[in-house]
């Protein structure tokens, strides 16, 4: 038997794998070798591939944020919380407008930054923005946001949300209209650098050609952002020496006053336009028109909106001046003259609304239909427990004192609050109560308030209608 040939000295020794290991590259397949010869040729004849490297941080002003944070942005959202930015470059950066990056340097895109927020950065464009570049991205935005509403304006409703912050990639921006005037909300101290106000007040006057336009604060998140107040004056007025700060505005044929000087947010809850319509229509259809209640009334929506098909109506709110202005909007549409129309008797209680339900329900009230539109309750993650026991709670005695075939309208519009733990809340207050309780619909804001899916945070108003058996 011939002996295998000795390698020549020097070569390394080929080892044969041993049983269940995988062969090395090189004993596989020799077409591997073949093909990588072909790429190395046609490669030395038109040189390497070329690989576009990520686009790096820019040198000035900028943030370095976590890969968590990072991959939130990635995945399209457009926060970053405080707790999740490494670093700010120069570190007592004055600058509103900032790149950002990941901890590897590669740029994410450009951001307005509150250093004293817990959201420190709200993303505006994948791209290299200057301030200038910005200013004008946040015009045709605003432009393109008010295009979207315009068709859904006309007589019976001319008020609406024009600009819903991130849902309309402007971020922190809130725009209302209310008949003939326009508000403004910069709810970020990144808006506040110059020329914001002046772009806003630009595209509006073209837009709409309101009488005014004013600016609000919301004073919850003044005081997070660490803004200050804005001015009282108008923005812009057509008329600068008497410009209109009242005015009325209607949702649905029904007329509403508005104070730009009062009223929570700013004025009115332009949220629940449909869902008043929707509370009315379901009321008709059941036959849940005798007896109605509106907890948390605020100025009226949901009981206006009843008024017209119940036979009486009640209203609770724990603010006076809040039923002084639904007392103003009740008589002016009451009808007049000569009309077959018939409204409801409607009254208007100032109460605390978990104290007068309570009383209510244990002395045996009952009703057709019952609104529950109570204000955000959890307004932090770790409030919502604390929330749900007060949702099941209104729920519970709301459902003691309905009526079989009544109607329920429950509402929560705090986002820390998910359809699971509101839905929860009811099922187990109609347990207590021993009532059956049929979902009809699950409704959320007014299609002038976008819910965006990358951003759970626009979906926060959550209405469900039921039928309690």
């Amino acid at each position: 038997m011939k002996k295998p040939n000795k390698p020549e000295s020097g070569a390394p020794r080929r080892k044969r794998p041993a049983k269940g290991q995988a062969a090395p590259a090189s004993h596989r397949n020799q077409n591997t070798a073949t093909a990588g010869s072909r790429d190395a040729r046609a490669e030395k004849r038109s040189g390497p591939a070329k690989v576009e490297a990520p686009q790096k941080h820019p040198a000035r002003h900028g943030a370095v944020v976590t890969r968590r944070a990072a991959d939130r942005l990635r995945a399209g959202h457009l926060w970053v919380y405080a707790s999740d930015v490494q670093e700010i470059v120069p570190r007592e950066s004055e600058e509103t407008l900032l790149s950002v990056a990941d901890n590897r340097g590669i740029f994410l895109g450009t951001a307005l930054y509150s250093p004293s927020s817990q959201i420190a950065l709200r993303l505006v464009s994948r791209d290299a923005l200057d301030h200038a570049a910005w200013l004008k991205l946040l015009e045709a935005r605003l432009r393109a946001a008010i295009a979207r509403r315009k068709p859904m304006l006309d007589a019976s409703s001319d008020a609406c949300r024009l600009c819903f912050s991130e849902a309309d990639e402007l971020p922190g921006l809130v725009v209302d209209k209310y008949g003939e005037l326009a508000v403004l909300q910069l709810l970020t101290k990144g808006l506040l650098a110059a020329g914001v106000r002046e772009a806003c007040v630009r595209v509006l006057r073209k837009e709409l050609k309101p009488a005014a336009i004013f600016e609000r604060p919301d004073p919850r998140v003044r005081e997070l952002e660490g803004l200050p107040a804005p001015a009282a004056e108008p923005l812009w007025s057509a008329d600068l020496a008497h410009p209109v700060t009242s005015t009325q505005f209607h949702l649905n044929g029904l007329a509403f006053f508005y104070d730009v000087n009062a009223g929570q947010k700013t004025g009115a809850f332009l949220d629940q336009r449909t869902n008043y319509a929707a509370a009315q229509e379901w009321a008709r259809r059941l036959g849940a028109t005798g007896r109605a209640l509106d907890v948390c009334c605020y100025q009226g929506g949901f009981a206006l909106h009843l008024a017209e098909v119940c036979r009486r109506v009640t209203g609770i709110d724990v603010s006076r001046a809040s039923l002084e202005v639904a007392e103003r909007n009740l008589q002016a549409n009451r009808p007049r003259g000569n009309t077959k129309v018939e409204w409801a008797e409607v009254d208007w209680i100032e109460a605390d609304a978990f104290a007068i339900l309570r009383d209510w329900s244990g002395a045996g009230e009952k009703f057709d239909t019952i609104v529950l539109d109570p204000p955000a309750f959890a307004k932090s993650q770790r409030a919502v427990e604390g929330a749900l026991r007060g949702y099941k709670e209104l729920n519970l005695r709301a459902l003691k004192m309905l009526r079989p075939g009544g109607l329920l309208v429950t509402c929560s519009c705090s986002h820390h609050v998910t359809w699971a733990d509101l839905e929860g809340a009811v099922a187990a207050a109609a347990a207590d109560a021993s009532r059956r309780v049929r979902l009809l619909e699950r409704r959320g804001a007014a299609p002038d308030h976008p819910v965006v899916l990358n951003l759970p945070e626009t979906e926060y108003l959550k209405c469900l209608v039921l039928e309690a058996e």
